[in-house]
C-alpha cells in the first residue's frame, strides 16, 4: 500500500513503552525519569577533572598543584551502584538499546556546566583487533548522540589508535600512562581538521585520566586550541 506525500508527513508511529534498566518499571525511555532524577543527580565536581567533591570548589587538590593538560572535564556521574553496571553492559555486552539512556544525563551535565561547545567531538578509540572483536566502539555511540543532540560536529574516523596496548583496566594505576604512551594519533591528512579547533573528547569512563591525557597531548601537537573531555561515568576518587 502507498501513501501520499501528506500521509507520510503526518504519520507518526505511536511511542512504546520500555522496561527501566535500573528499577524495572514501565516508562518512556531505557532509564525511566524516576531514576534519572534519583540516581544522576547533579553533584559538585572538580572542573578540570570531574572528580566528586564534597563541596563547591572549582579545582580538587590534586588538580591545583599537577593539572591534566586537558581544559575541563564533565562526567554524568560517579562510576559506583547503579550506573557501573549500566556502563558494563553497554560497552562489553552490545547492550546498544541503553545508549541513548545513558547519553541523556551526560548531555544534561554539558549544558549545566555552561562551558564554551566544542568544534568537533572525538571518541576515543579502539584498537582494529579490539573493534573488529566488540563490533563498536561504545565512545562513539556516546559521541554521535552528543552531537546530534547539540548539533556539533563528531567525527570516528580523524583520531587513531595506533597501538593495540593492554586493556588499563588489566595494568595498575601506575602503568597506564605508560601503557597508552605514543599510542593515538591525528590522521595525517587530515590534519588540517584539527588546528584551530577546540575539541571535546568522549569517552565512557574517566579513571586515571591517563588516556585522555595523552590523546589531549597529540591533539595540541596537531594544533587543537582546547581539549575538554566529556565522559559519562568519573571514578569516586583517583586511583593513583
Amino acid at each position: 500500500m502507498l501513501f501520499s506525500p501528506l500521509l507520510r508527513r503526518s504519520f507518526t508511529a505511536p511511542r512504546l513503552p520500555s522496561l527501566c534498566a535500573l528499577c524495572h518499571g514501565w516508562g518512556e525511555q531505557r532509564v525511566c525519569a524516576a531514576c534519572l532524577k534519583r540516581w544522576a543527580a547533579p553533584a559538585h565536581r572538580c572542573g578540570r577533572c570531574a572528580l566528586g567533591m564534597p563541596w563547591p570548589t572549582t579545582l580538587c587538590g590534586t588538580c591545583l598543584l599537577d593539572p591534566p593538560p586537558y581544559a575541563h572535564a564533565i562526567a554524568a556521574f560517579e562510576y559506583a551502584a547503579p550506573w557501573d553496571g549500566l556502563v558494563a553492559r553497554f560497552k562489553f555486552n552490545d547492550a546498544l538499546d541503553l545508549g541513548a539512556a545513558l547519553t541523556q544525563p551526560l548531555l544534561r551535565a554539558i549544558r549545566v556546566a555552561g562551558v564554551a561547545l566544542p568544534d568537533l567531538l572525538l571518541p576515543v578509540p579502539l584498537s582494529e583487533i579490539r573493534l573488529r572483536e566488540r563490533g563498536y566502539n561504545q565512545a562513539w555511540e556516546i559521541a554521535r548522540r552528543l552531537g546530534k543532540a547539540l548539533t556539533l560536529r563528531a567525527d570516528a574516523q580523524l583520531l587513531l589508535r595506533t597501538k593495540d596496548t593492554p586493556h588499563q583496566l588489566a595494568l595498575p594505576p601506575g602503568a597506564r600512562a605508560a601503557n597508552v604512551r605514543g599510542a593515538f594519533a591525528v590522521e595525517p591528512l587530515r590534519l588540517r581538521e584539527v588546528r584551530g579547533r577546540g575539541i571535546a573528547l568522549v569517552d565512557d569512563v574517566l579513571t586515571t585520566g591517563a588516556t585522555a591525557a595523552e590523546i589531549t597531548r597529540t591533539l595540541l601537537q596537531a594544533g587543537a586550541t582546547r581539549v575538554q573531555v566529556w565522559v559519562l561515568a568519573r571514578t569516586p576518587r583517583p586511583d593513583h
